[in-house]
């Protein structure tokens, strides 16, 4: 792994040292997600209530820039200038390189559509279905690890080829036994857990930013 990658996760460390015993597993989610964004795949994303902002949160850090400057590629620049000269420029100048990720926890017609004619706790995995393609992730972010409409979604990821990453608490869970990588936080409740979810996934953000924008 590049060394500007590590240090990320070594001042991870250093910012919240109790999360060394989950080390290995974010360097492996990483891994993962690295690989599916290298092949040109995306990410889908879900959670419930404070997971759901955090599944928000995630796919903001992705599709915009982060902490370094992401300029279009210059063939896509010189694409939107042929277009519209005047338009074009300002779309180079101004549009930001993205890391493709949907959340599952907006899209409010279609979630209560779906909720309303069929299985409310199956609101994620339908979502898994219409987008999921073989290659993609699945990010499922859970403080139990066992909310019922996750693992439902995790399963749909699993069958359709997705690589599935639980993010969880500490406890045993059902999400770890279909993940891929199962990142748990050394805490059992809710609000601790959340607490270290999000420099966790800020982190992982931030490896995928400096491996595609950096320099």
């Amino acid at each position: 792994m590049e060394e500007k990658i590590i240090k990320h996760v070594e001042l991870l460390m250093e910012r919240y040292t109790m999360l060394e015993t989950c080390k290995e597993d974010i360097i492996k989610a990483y891994a993962l997600l690295e690989a599916s964004y290298t092949e040109g795949y995306k990410l889908l994303v879900c959670g419930n209530g404070g997971s759901a902002s955090d599944s928000e949160h995630i796919v903001g850090e992705l599709m915009k820039e982060f902490k370094l400057k992401r300029n279009v590629y210059a063939a896509q620049a010189d694409a939107m200038k042929a277009i519209d000269p005047e338009m074009g420029a300002t779309l180079a100048e101004h549009l930001q390189g993205a890391l493709p990720a949907i959340t599952l926890t907006a899209h409010s017609s279609l979630t209560t559509a779906f909720m309303n004619d069929s299985k409310p706790v199956l609101v994620f995995a339908q979502q898994v279905n219409g987008y999921g393609r073989p290659g993609d992730c699945f990010l499922g972010i859970s403080t139990s690890g066992n909310s019922s409409n996750v693992i439902y979604a995790a399963i749909t990821a699993k069958a359709r080829g997705l690589k599935v990453i639980g993010l969880t608490g500490a406890k045993e869970n059902k999400l770890e036994k279909l993940a891929d990588v199962c990142i748990h936080v050394p805490e059992t409740e809710t609000f601790k857990i959340q607490e270290l979810h999000l420099p966790v996934y800020h982190a992982l953000c931030m490896m995928l930013e400096d491996h595609f924008f950096g320099v």
